[in-house]
């Protein structure tokens, strides 16, 4: 799989024809040497949990079938503050808390400050061993196209791989991808319900301060609407998985180059965040 033509050939080849595997191997940089993707791993998330259930002593228990990364934390913030999120009692996790809201009967676990690709990606394999059926993600994001002004949701059909994470999962290649099928009917519910979310691609990366002047005209080139940390990640984790993700980006700001960025306006966003969150849940049970 490596060495194959990708989209805009981010990727180099390393590949010759009459070099051995070895010898090929040892040429590539770390991030990208011995991945055997067919292969199972050692450390596995349900036998952690297993460990952390032990020692926290709690009992055998499944979390919200529908669960949202919230990486900024300032809507379970909010949610928590007003009485509308309780703390699951059946989360295992070490690292963090998750977060039980009820919302036009839809009922769903809300798990806070899960920032950047490796420990969403952490969080996610543990939610999805724990009775979690559906992930999504809604994560703050810079803008790159002109053209829109924050704030915005945006769909995430496409992510571009400059991060790390994915590489574990799936052999390189430029982009990480929303399963085709979910993407058309998410689109058809947000019209249904008239929601404002745009759709488009972004830009995900392991280094936010490292999005230089040049890197942001290369992301601008491509068509790219938005900068986050979590998408190619969260992608490559699902299909690898066969697991069901979907990530959103809420462009809020325009890498704070002006003052008065980051605003997501009444309460932080929080109803349609809540409407987003709906709207996708019922559209991952449609068929089209």
């Amino acid at each position: 799989a490596y060495g194959q033509a990708s989209e805009i050939g981010i990727f180099p080849r390393w590949h010759s024809g009459n070099m051995s595997l070895a010898k090929r191997d040892s040429r590539r940089p770390p991030l990208f040497r011995a991945k055997h993707y067919g292969s199972p791993p050692i450390f596995r998330p349900d036998n952690l949990l297993r460990e952390a259930r032990r020692q926290k002593k709690k009992a055998q228990g499944a979390v919200p079938s529908v669960c949202v990364l919230d990486p900024d934390g300032d809507v379970s913030a909010h949610l928590v503050e007003s009485g509308r999120a309780r703390k699951n009692p059946d989360w295992a996790c070490y690292h963090t808390e998750l977060y039980d809201v009820e919302v036009d009967g839809l009922r769903f676990g809300l798990l806070p400050v899960a920032v950047g690709a490796p420990f969403a990606v952490l969080v996610a394999e543990q939610l999805f061993v724990s009775g979690c059926r559906l992930l999504i993600s809604v994560t703050s994001a810079g803008l790159l196209d002109d053209r829109l002004k924050p704030p915005f949701f945006l769909l995430i059909e496409k992510a571009l791989r400059d991060e790390g994470t994915s590489c574990h999962y799936l052999p390189p290649s430029d982009y990480s991808r929303l399963e085709r099928g979910l993407a058309a009917r998410l689109v058809t519910e947000h019209k249904r319900r008239a929601l404002p979310v745009l759709k488009g691609g972004a830009w995900t990366t392991d280094a936010p301060y490292r999005e230089t002047a040049q890197a942001i005209a290369a992301a601008k080139k491509l068509g790219l609407q938005a900068v986050e940390m979590e998408a190619a990640a969260l992608y490559a984790f699902a299909k690898a998985r066969r697991k069901q993700v979907v990530c959103y980006a809420f462009v809020t700001n325009q890498m704070a180059a002006k003052e008065g960025d980051f605003e997501k306006g009444h309460n932080h966003g929080v109803e349609l965040f809540l409407s987003v969150v709906a709207a996708t849940a019922a559209a991952s049970k449609r068929r089209v």
